[in-house]
């Protein structure tokens, strides 16, 4: 099991929501991909988890259906089933992905996922070796 996080820009967080099935909406019969040149993506497999950070924060993860390989780009495919979720630990924003550095029993549910810090200038995150 590989849990990938990738970071949404700030300036494109809204566009993203209305592309399709975020948590808490029901299931389009669409899939939705994540576009990146980053090699990680060929570690995570069908049923693993595809976690979204924004604004300093994670906003939830949506299962792996499948990873579309390219060569040099790859593209991360989810359906329904996004789940909200967020830690106690504001994660800065970071280029490229990583795999999942918490454990999910810390995870907890985020209902105002959608907007929390939104739009509210961010106090520099301290940066901390495990989140680097």
């Amino acid at each position: 099991m590989t849990d990938l996080v990738g970071t949404c820009p700030k300036d494109f967080w809204n566009e993203w929501i209305a592309e399709g099935d975020p948590a808490g909406a029901p299931y389009s019969g669409e899939e939705w991909g994540w576009y990146t040149r980053d090699r990680l993506a060929r570690r995570t497999r069908p049923g693993d988890r595809f976690y979204v950070v924004a604004h300093g924060l994670l906003r939830g993860y949506a299962p792996v259906v499948r990873v579309a390989d390219h060569g040099d780009s790859f593209i991360i495919c989810r359906r329904g089933g996004a789940v909200a979720c967020t830690i106690d630990t504001p994660i800065p924003g970071f280029r490229g992905l990583r795999e999942r550095w918490w454990s999910r029993e810390s995870e907890r549910p985020f209902p105002d996922w959608q907007t929390a810090g939104v739009g509210v200038k961010q106090a520099k995150v301290e940066r901390q070796g495990a989140l680097l």
